[in-house]
Parts: structure tokens; C-alpha cells; sequence
């Protein structure tokens, strides 16, 4: 017998929406999910956004700290970025559970 309690439980109860990253647009899956401060936490940020492992992993070897909280503290503005652009290019193209270990860039750092 099924009880009625049960029934209505079942009725009202919704899964969460899934996470989408902002950058490349596809669902982020629980084992690939980083929070990523907008502005480095380091530097007083605390406003996060999710996404993939893999991009927030491109972004940090891109950018630096300091490029970060002055020129790149939105998703808009990272998107704008000709290089993470590129990226995003080619990592929509793949499932959203995929994983590549991220080289740092060549560039300086401050």
C-alpha cells in the first residue's frame, strides 16, 4: 500500500537545474565543477561563479592575479578575450565531462 504522504512528497519535489558554464555553455558535471572568484580572493574577491574545471584551469593560466581584478573581473569581459575565445572554440566541441591537463602560458608574469 502506498501511502498518501509519499505520494505528495513525490509530487512536489523537483531536482535542481543542472550548472552551466558560463564560458563554453555546456552542463557541468559534480566531479568537474570549480567555483571560480571573479575577482581573486587574494585580492578581496568574493563574488563566484561555476564552471568547468577545465576552463576556470585555462583562465588562471592565461591571466594573472593582478589582469584578473582590473581587466577581467566579468564572464563578458573574459569571453571578449581573443585567446579564451579560442578555447572556448574548441572545448564547447567536447562532452562535458572531458578533462585536458591546461598548459600555462608562455608570457611573463607579473
Amino acid at each position: 500500500m502506498v501511502r498518501k504522504r509519499n505520494r505528495d512528497i513525490t509530487s512536489w519535489y523537483h531536482a535542481p537545474e543542472p550548472d552551466i558554464c558560463p564560458l563554453c555553455g555546456r552542463i557541468v558535471p559534480a566531479d568537474q565543477r570549480d567555483e571560480h572568484h571573479l575577482v581573486p580572493k587574494s585580492r578581496g574577491g568574493r563574488e563566484t561563479q561555476v564552471l568547468h574545471r577545465i576552463c576556470h584551469r585555462q583562465i588562471h593560466a592565461q591571466f594573472s592575479e593582478a589582469e584578473l581584478e582590473q581587466s577581467y573581473a566579468t564572464v563578458e569581459a573574459l569571453l571578449a578575450h581573443p585567446t579564451i575565445q579560442t578555447f572556448v572554440a574548441w572545448v564547447k566541441k567536447k562532452p562535458p565531462g572531458f578533462y585536458d591537463g591546461t598548459q600555462p602560458s608562455k608570457r611573463r608574469r607579473e
